[in-house]
This record gives structure tokens, sequence and C-alpha cells, in this order.
């Protein structure tokens, strides 16, 4: 039985982990930790890592960027490997969370949907095909209450792009170029509002016809989910950074 430790527990995204981890028989939600109190937890919820007191497998981690540093701490001191399910780090954040792989196994994806990471490798296969001949545009949507924008997941297309387009440049803000589109942009553009889950659009527009990949999250669940396969898949794992083309390679 894997035990997990659920950072964000109090979250949207926390009591949508605990249930999915619920539904399964080979992981258990082992401890909690929030600065916010949670209402009839069926584990124990502490506000530091230090506090902890259960013997944990893995940390499955929905919170904020500002916990990075504690987090990581916890997981080196402990030796346990950690699911990173939060967006919006900077540069010097994602530097350490690298630096961290090298001691623990680490899984960091922006979005923990299976169909998002299988829209991002259909996307890389038509970057190839496509070559020069067809622009790249990025749509994203999400509810009006999401701070972070453009999405950690519409990077993760946009850097997967890059990954067979070389020399690529991201332009965030058309309105303030005054030039034609160059080949090399990938244009990524985002929506807010309403309760949008996460909509995802990558369009490769040629002379006279046009491609479009598309994903729409339809419920907080499949994240959780993924988190939660994320979490059985790491636990255990040598030192490095995972992601979810491993985890889809297993499958």
């Amino acid at each position: 039985m894997i035990r997990i430790l659920l950072c964000g527990c109090a979250g949207k995204m926390g009591h949508a982990v605990s249930a999915a981890a619920a539904e399964r028989d080979d992981c258990v939600i082992a401890a909690g930790l929030d600065i916010d109190k949670v209402e009839g937890a069926p584990f124990s919820v502490y506000k530091a890592f230090a506090d902890v007191e259960e013997k944990i497998d893995v940390i499955i981690d929905f919170s904020n960027p500002v916990v990075l540093d504690s987090m990581l701490d916890y997981a080196l001191t402990k030796s346990v490997p950690a699911v990173l399910c939060t967006t919006g780090y900077n540069k010097k954040q994602v530097e350490k969370i690298y630096r961290a792989g090298e001691k623990t196994a680490i899984f960091y994806s922006g979005n923990m949907s299976l169909g998002i990471n299988l829209l991002i490798e259909l996307s890389k296969k038509a970057a190839l095909v496509f070559g020069d001949d067809f622009d790249i545009e990025i749509i994203e949507k999400h509810h009006n209450l999401k701070l972070d924008a453009p999405s950690g997941t519409a990077i993760m297309i946009a850097n997967g792009i890059s990954e067979v387009k070389k020399d690529t440049e991201y332009i965030y803000d058309r309105h303030s170029y005054r030039s034609q589109r160059d080949k090399k942009e990938i244009g990524i553009h985002s929506v807010r509002g309403g309760t949008i889950v996460g909509e995802h659009e990558v369009i490769f527009a040629g002379n006279d016809e046009i491609l479009t990949i598309s994903h729409s999250a339809r419920s907080k669940n499949v994240f959780a989910v993924g988190a939660v396969n994320a979490a059985v898949f790491i636990a255990g794992k040598s030192s490095g950074i995972y992601g979810m083309t491993d985890l889809l390679a297993e499958k």
C-alpha cells in the first residue's frame, strides 16, 4: 500500500485527489498538509512538513509555488518522491526542481491528464510533418479564478512542439506587434471566464487547409486521477525527473 502525503488537501484539487485515491486499493492518503483548516478529513492534516508524523512513500502537491522550498527540503531529507502538479513556478524554482531530481524521484508535469499529453505527442508529429509550411497557434481557456496565464499546459504544448521545430519564438500579445507573422513564431493566447475547467487547442494553419487538435477537460477529476496514477508510478523509483511521457510508456 502506497502512503501519500497530499499537499494542498483543503483545495478543490485536494478533495478530488482524495476521492480518486479512495477508489483504489493500491494507495491511501496517509496525511494531508494545508494552511487552511480541513473539516472531517479521514487523515491527519498538518500545517508544516516538519510536523508530519506518518511514514510517507510519495508526495502529491496541488498547492502553491511558495510551498516548493519546504516541500523539496522534506522530500530530500526523507528520500521521498514527489509528484508536482502545481503550475506557475518561476525559472529559479524550475531549476531547484531539476536539482532535486538529482537526489530523489520527481514527477513534474504542468498537466496530469493523459489526453493532454497525447495531444502534445500528436502536435509534435504534426509539426514534424508540416515543417514551416503551417503556422502554429495555441489557445487555452480556463475559469476566471485561475491566476497564471498562459497556463502551464499551454507552455508544455509549445515546449513539446519546440523539441521538433527548432528556433521557435513564443508570441503572447500580438496587438503590440506591427509586422508580418514570422514562420518561427508560436502564438499563445489565454481566455479566462466562468467555470471553464480547461480547454486547449492547437491550430496548424497552412495554405487552404487547417488542422486543429483540441482537448477539453470536463471536470477536475481527470487531473486528480492522473496525479494518483503518477504517485503510484513514481513510488520506489530511483532519482530523476519523470513526466507523463514516462507514465504513458508503461501503458
